[in-house]
């Protein structure tokens, strides 16, 4: 090797390491991705309302609405002011309240919702109106050509009054494309400030989602807002999808409430994105205070949480298989995506049961403080293991079969008096009787 083909490092200088790449990052083909700019409209005191159980108190609604904002979601919208004096109340009432997010109400495309939603002090209003057959047909009853006047004529009105506002179609996934297109192109001539689409009986796939963003984001220069009903359990897999696709803005709710059973939900989207770019989640949002937030809503609409429920069912990040449980406590990164301390929680290693292994029985030793070789923990696994096949196991049974184990390698073994000199024989030489009372398993015969 010559000298002009050598490459020597300097003394002191430090060699490059590779770029780590996130396999479950952006998508490098996806030039219009918004997944690492990504804004939330936060809509349980809207499409929450809607939710069966749902009956919110002002001072309930309030709450909500602080904590939402202390979370850190970019808008709070509101039911409609139009949809009962209460309501318009309500409306006023959050928007007195100086949060930082911005506040939105949802109204129909007429004038007369317009108008009584600009003096609430609203940030923004979200203006929609159906465009499929089906709700042109059996909804309100108009054609095309209606709904382009009168989202002009509202728009209009709207942004004269110096506020955001967001014209979507409703139903947009079973509306004719050529329709949607034509109306999206009106709208964002005239300035509004992002348009939405809405799959309102949630009949879309991801497939569809990105095809229908990219179209859209063709021939639109105003940002786009998604959606996303769950009835065929696509929400959050449509919302990522629309993200990478070139939509800005996903709707969500606490736990997902909503009409029917309801739309993306806020915890589940977020264990979606911080998968993708963790280090722009966390510098947005509190994401410790997603349980309290969960907690707050379900006792409200008096539902549990979901057992399964990302990041704050009761076992997201509980490991009960042995080799799991193993993996786990030499690297959790093996069999967890999300790190639970990202969101104020922590993982638990479930050993109380048939298919523990022995390092998790192990590591219970250890948090007990007693001290056992490898050997030994693993006698104390067939216990545990032979007693759970029996019978259901909880801590505490597992911790007095390592209790009682310990106890009995260290108690001192003695045995009846001995016929040639009338003593008690004591096998382990080290430990006296005379040092204290006798353990409760050592009893010495004749005294």
């Amino acid at each position: 090797m010559t000298a002009e083909n050598t490459t020597y490092k300097k003394v002191g200088e430090s060699i490059p390491q590779p770029r780590q790449v996130n396999p479950y990052g952006p998508n490098p083909a996806d030039y219009l991705s918004n997944v690492s700019n990504f804004q939330l409209i936060e809509s349980t005191l809207r499409e929450g309302e809607q939710f069966a159980n749902a009956f919110f108190t002002t001072e309930k609604k309030i709450e909500i609405a602080k904590a939402l904002d202390d979370f850190g979601v970019d808008y709070i919208e509101l039911t409609s002011p139009v949809a009962s004096e209460q309501s318009r109340k309500d409306c006023e009432s959050i928007c007195k309240l100086g949060l930082k997010a911005k506040i939105l109400t949802h109204i129909r495309c007429h004038m007369d919702d317009a108008r009584v939603a600009v003096e609430t002090g609203v940030d923004g209003v979200d203006v929609v109106i159906g465009t499929s057959q089906f709700l042109r047909q059996y909804s309100h009853g108009k054609d095309m050509q209606y709904i382009t006047n009168s989202a002009i004529e509202v728009i209009q009105y709207v942004k004269s009054k110096g506020i955001e506002i967001r014209f979507s179609s409703e139903d947009s996934f079973r509306s004719d494309i050529v329709d949607l297109l034509n109306i999206y192109k009106t709208v964002d001539k005239i300035g509004v400030n992002r348009v939405g689409i809405a799959d309102t009986v949630g009949c879309a796939n991801p497939r569809q989602v990105y095809d229908l963003v990219r179209t859209l984001k063709s021939v639109v220069h105003c940002d786009i807002e998604c959606h996303f009903h769950n009835d065929t359990g696509c929400a959050i897999a449509n919302a990522y999808t629309a993200l990478e696709a070139g939509a800005r803005l996903i709707d969500v709710s606490v736990l997902g409430i909503g009409e029917r059973n309801g739309i993306t939900p806020l915890g589940g989207l977020m264990a979606r994105m911080i998968a993708a770019d963790r280090e722009y989640v966390l510098s947005k949002y509190k994401l410790h205070k997603l349980r309290d937030i969960e907690n707050l809503v379900s006792e409200a609409v008096q539902v549990n949480i979901p057992f399964n429920n990302p990041i704050t069912g009761f076992c997201a990040f509980t490991h009960k298989a042995g080799i799991h449980s193993k993996a786990i406590l030499a690297n959790p990164s093996t069999y967890e995506i999300l790190n639970p301390s990202d969101f104020g929680l922590t993982r638990y290693i479930h050993f109380a049961h048939r298919l523990t292994g022995w390092n998790a029985i192990k590591t219970r030793v250890e948090q007990l403080n007693l001290k056992l070789t490898d050997q030994q923990c693993k006698i104390i696994t067939s216990k545990v293991k032979s007693l759970a096949d029996i019978r259901p196991l909880n801590i505490d049974d597992v911790d007095s079969i390592i209790k009682d184990y310990h106890a009995d390698i260290n108690t001192p073994q003695i045995f009846p008096k001995s016929a040639a000199n009338g003593t008690a024989d004591i096998i382990d030489e080290d430990i006296s009787i005379a040092d204290g009372p006798a353990p409760k398993r050592a009893k010495v015969n004749g005294h």
